[in-house]
């Protein structure tokens, strides 16, 4: 498990044929955590947890397409713990998950219905660690981005990535919006912050203001 802060280490486990970054956030002081996005490949998410020495305590979504939410169902069920997130405007989407999954092509996947809903300014207790939760929606309407402030560092999901950002072509899906959680809600966190996107390498939101060109290029 990598070391994020004093206080948070994560394990990063891709998943499902687009390589989607699931995450297990634990707490370095009791070893309590949740699982973020568990989109699919059960087995490598119990391996990981097993290995990382955590208790989960909650399942995390970001957004609800089935890419990150695939396998929420059965593993709450397994684990026995709640499902918290993300925004109810992507109702639609976690309803349709059997749907998104067999249009994919990826492993079947089951309806998920949240213990919590949550909206912009909440925050989300994992024993010891409290996340900040963002509404950044643009790529769905309901995504929201879990921001832990004493580590500067956010897990993303979709709306941002190194060098590029979500796509927008999906129902509900909006450029525009997109573009001003970016630069509205998530850029103002600080140059310092690292964070974790849905897909490929981590970055830093100073970085991308000054190199992705999805950004750079406004106005």
């Amino acid at each position: 498990m990598d070391t994020i802060s004093s206080t948070l280490g994560m394990r990063v486990v891709p998943v499902t044929p687009f390589a989607q970054n699931c995450s297990i956030v634990r707490s370095r002081a009791s070893g309590s955590g949740a699982v973020i996005d568990p989109g699919g490949d059960l087995e490598l998410i119990r391996m990981a947890i097993e290995e990382s020495d955590v208790r989960i305590r909650a399942i995390l979504l970001t957004h609800g397409h089935a890419d990150h939410a695939g396998s929420t169902a059965a593993l709450a069920r397994e684990l026995g713990v709640p499902v918290i997130g993300p925004h109810e405007e992507d109702r639609f989407w976690l309803d349709s998950l059997p749907q998104q999954a067999a249009a994919f092509g990826l492993e079947p996947a089951e309806v998920c219905s949240p213990d919590r809903w949550l909206t912009d300014g909440d925050t989300v207790e994992v024993d010891d660690l409290v996340f900040d939760v963002i509404h950044c929606p643009g790529h769905t309407p309901g995504h929201v981005v879990f921001h832990h402030a004493p580590s500067a560092f956010c897990v993303v999901g979709d709306v941002l990535f190194r060098g590029s950002i979500g796509r927008t072509d999906f129902p509900k899906g909006d450029h525009d919006t997109l573009i001003r959680s970016i630069t509205e809600k998530l850029l103002p966190l600080g140059d310092d912050v690292t964070f974790l996107p849905g897909h490929g390498p981590a970055s830093t939101f100073g970085v991308e203001r000054e190199t992705n060109p999805f950004l750079t290029r406004r106005g």
